[in-house]
């Protein structure tokens, strides 16, 4: 078994309310970032785990999401290996 970090992007969906982005976008907008057309808000975490490569890590993250980090109805999530520890023995 090797060690992965894999990072998991969780972000609204298109055309979906996105309350807090469109609050810091007005900031943004206030303190004279005019330039600024859109602001959306999501989130991003980072899971350590051990896995025998790259494919069940991504697995493993994919099913976290599907189960529990992820509203399937709202929200899109994306799953990446950090390469900085890919099979890095633990």
């Amino acid at each position: 078994m090797s060690h992965f970090r894999i990072e998991i992007r969780v972000k609204p969906r298109p055309g979906l309310l996105d309350p807090e982005g469109k609050a810091i976008h007005r900031a943004l907008r206030s303190l004279g970032w005019d330039g600024v057309d859109d602001v959306r808000v999501g989130k991003a975490i980072y899971v350590d785990l051990e896995a025998t490569d790259t494919d069940e890590a991504l697995e493993t993250g994919e099913a976290m999401c599907r189960k529990i980090l992820a509203n399937p109805v709202t929200e899109d999530f994306s799953v990446s290996v950090v390469p900085e520890l890919e099979g890095a023995e633990a």
